[in-house]
């Protein structure tokens, strides 16, 4: 728990500090090498349905080994620092943060374009309307952030790289590389893997927005089936922002003033409930620390 406290710490830092560095340690060029050199030397079982393990498998087994080794030498020191290093280089890739501001700050078409396609470059729909731009910005919280801690939490290094390498396979440009049968089920499993992330995250939602509002929106939506998709999260976020307006403009007109003009008022309040949403989650990890020191 606290190798997982101090790996968040370190990944937000890095990716406000030096998000130029961020994102070029995190291109992951070796894996892009691997799918190529899988894509020409593979044979039949890159195809077929084996091609997802042919693809992850190999350097999962590596990092385990790299844990394993580490395990215990020098009072677990290096073990933590593999843990923050390999949180860290999963995190992202891009800063969501400065994605969501870029397009906030936009002054011409071409420019918000451009953010918004930085700001869908984990997924989402393509469309610039405001709740696409809503549902991209929960989505890629999801996948830039709270699925990869999760799976750390679960799993250690090997659950965070395990997951980053699945949606590098499944929904980043170096799916061309990947044959269709192989990509598909990289695509299912990738719902699986994510499917108790966006619960969470909807359930997070709930206790820091309007609670009444993310679950009405999340039974509308058919969160409650054990479905392996993740499209709850949008109808739940989208929901939230709008109820959480709303809010805000009921009490200016009760304090009689007059509401305070922004930019892209949705999208900010977006990004608020991720960054609530990742402190509750924070906050919940150091209480277990701290009850890990009592105890």
């Amino acid at each position: 728990m606290f190798t997982t406290l101090v790996a968040v710490l370190v990944a937000l830092a890095l990716g406000h500090v030096a998000p130029a560095a961020a994102a070029s340690l995190r291109r992951f060029d070796g894996f892009r090498r691997w799918l190529g050199w899988l894509d020409a030397h593979g044979g039949r079982a890159w195809q077929g349905a084996a091609g997802v393990a042919l693809a992850i498998v190999p350097p999962l087994l590596l990092m385990a080994l790299v844990a394993w080794l580490l395990r215990g030498v020098l009072f677990g020191l290096p073990a933590l620092l593999l843990g923050v290093a390999v949180l860290a280089w999963c995190w992202g890739p891009r800063d969501l943060d400065r994605d969501i501001e870029a397009i906030i700050d936009a002054d011409d078409a071409p420019t918000r374009q451009a953010a918004a396609r930085n700001l869908q470059s984990a997924g989402g729909s393509l469309r610039e309307d405001v709740p696409s731009l809503v549902e991209a910005t929960v989505l890629n919280a999801l996948r830039r952030w709270f699925a990869v801690l999760f799976w750390f939490l679960l799993l250690g290094p090997v659950g965070a790289l395990g997951y980053r390498l699945l949606a590098l396979m499944a929904e980043s440009p170096m799916r061309a590389r990947v044959p269709v049968e192989p990509l598909a089920l990289a695509q299912r499993l990738l719902g699986w893997i994510e499917w108790p992330v966006a619960q969470l995250m909807a359930f997070s939602m709930a206790l820091v927005g309007n609670f009444d509002t993310a679950w009405k929106a999340w039974r509308q939506a058919h969160g409650e089936r054990l479905a392996g998709g993740i499209g709850f999260l949008g109808a739940v976020a989208r929901a939230s922002v709008n109820a959480e307006l709303r809010e805000d403009a009921h009490d200016y007109t009760e304090a009689g003033l007059l509401p305070v003009w922004q930019r892209l008022p949705d999208l900010r309040d977006a990004m608020s409930l991720v960054w609530r949403m990742l402190l509750l989650w924070l906050a919940v990890l150091a209480l277990l620390v701290i009850a890990g020191w009592v105890t």
